[in-house]
């Protein structure tokens, strides 16, 4: 036995219809299909008592996003940004063209541009930042010549 693909990353969001504006209309991932979720299996699957909710899968780049939307949520416990270096999920990242345009349909979609994370590295036409969804979860972006994962000087 083996792990044959990833299937999906799954994201769970105060509010769904937030959340696709944000994805699909700034970010540009496709919506692929629905499911409504609840019940027993549910409930033990998620260990969350009583779990109803709807799934949105979501597209883009050949990753599958999924926003879970229960109907019964408990607000978060603190609505700062979650500590880069506190064990679990960080971020999502992606490799963009057209910084400006772009930061501009994010925050029109309800998300938040994190300036003071822009770094820039003139010489290699390079920049990066961290952006927020609509629940806060951290999107970094990068805008940068060819397909390479390191930054200019690291």
């Amino acid at each position: 036995m083996s792990v044959e693909r990833v299937s999906h990353i799954g994201l769970c969001v105060a509010d769904l219809e937030a959340s696709l504006h944000f994805y699909r209309d700034a970010l540009g991932f496709r919506e692929r299909s629905r499911l409504d979720v609840a019940g027993e299996h549910a409930a033990r699957l998620l260990q969350v008592a009583d779990a109803s909710l709807r799934a949105v899968y979501l597209e883009r780049d050949g990753l599958r996003l999924e926003l879970l939307h229960f109907e019964a949520q408990e607000p978060a416990d603190d609505p700062t940004l979650r500590p880069m270096n506190q064990p679990g999920l960080t971020h999502l990242s992606l490799r963009v063209t057209g910084m400006a345009p772009l930061l501009e349909r994010i925050v029109v979609a309800g998300g938040r541009v994190l300036e003071e994370t822009r770094i820039l590295f003139p010489a290699a036409t390079t920049t990066a930042l961290f952006v927020t969804d609509p629940d806060g979860t951290r999107i970094e972006l990068v805008e940068a010549p060819g397909d390479v994962e390191k930054l200019p000087g690291e």
